[in-house]
């Protein structure tokens, strides 16, 4: 590993704390050498997310565990960075170029309306979908992710594996490269779901990764029907 020349891990800690975790420099170091790489994925990107998100980092972290599922960097990009879709991917939609997303609100209250009644004891923080509108015959698309708390444990997973879910052949999590479950496969989408994004009940879709990162997607409603949609207990 390269290490001569470099400032000390301390003054590049200051430097990105005075900088308020930018995440476009912290990539662009990881870019620069070995050495820089290791300190952005050991360091940097935990600190941006406890930064970003320091309550749901708590919480993610109050399991007694020191580390988050996947890795600090899939996590950080999960907090900025919608997906989109490819054609004859993951959704097989329309094609919809992924991209940053920096005001995004995750919610541990919106992610019980993703699980079924009876694994409402798990943790999973959901963000509000990011809006992608007029997008032809699909109509207004909205794309969600978000990250289940100590999933390896999790009764969804439990719930996966009895039910005997299979991993999607071709595609993978965007966020950590680990294998997907289709909850939609597995009938394990409640109606509360498309209820609290404000979609069509039959347009919603989503994944989790081995590592308890989510990815959906919705088509939503017109604002003036979905402002009339209550929760759905």
């Amino acid at each position: 590993m390269c290490t001569k020349g470099h400032l000390s891990e301390d003054v590049i800690f200051l430097l990105l704390q005075h900088l308020n975790w930018n995440p476009k420099i912290i990539a662009t170091l990881s870019c620069v050498c070995k050495w820089f790489d290791d300190l952005v994925k050991r360091v940097l990107w935990k600190e941006f997310c406890r930064t970003r998100a320091p309550k749901m980092m708590r919480d993610l972290q109050s399991s007694g565990s020191h580390s988050v599922d996947g890795n600090w960097s899939a996590l950080a990009k999960l907090l900025i960075y919608c997906s989109g879709c490819k054609k004859d991917g993951l959704f097989n939609k329309i094609y919809i170029p992924g991209h940053f997303a920096y005001r995004t609100r995750f919610s541990r209250t919106s992610g019980k309306s993703f699980l079924l009644p009876n694994c409402r004891s798990d943790v999973l923080y959901v963000s509000d979908p990011c809006e992608h509108l007029d997008q032809g015959e699909e109509g207004d698309v909205g794309f969600f992710r978000g990250v289940f708390k100590s999933f390896a444990t999790s009764k969804v997973r439990k719930m996966l594996i009895r039910r005997g879910a299979k991993f999607h052949p071709t595609e993978y999590c965007p966020y950590c490269k680990g294998k997907l479950w289709s909850m939609l496969q597995a009938k394990m989408i409640p109606q509360s779901a498309s209820c609290r994004l404000g979609a069509y009940e039959d347009c919603i879709e989503y994944y989790v990764c081995l590592n308890g990162h989510v990815l959906g997607i919705c088509t939503l409603l017109p604002l003036s029907d979905s402002e009339e949609v209550s929760e759905f207990d």
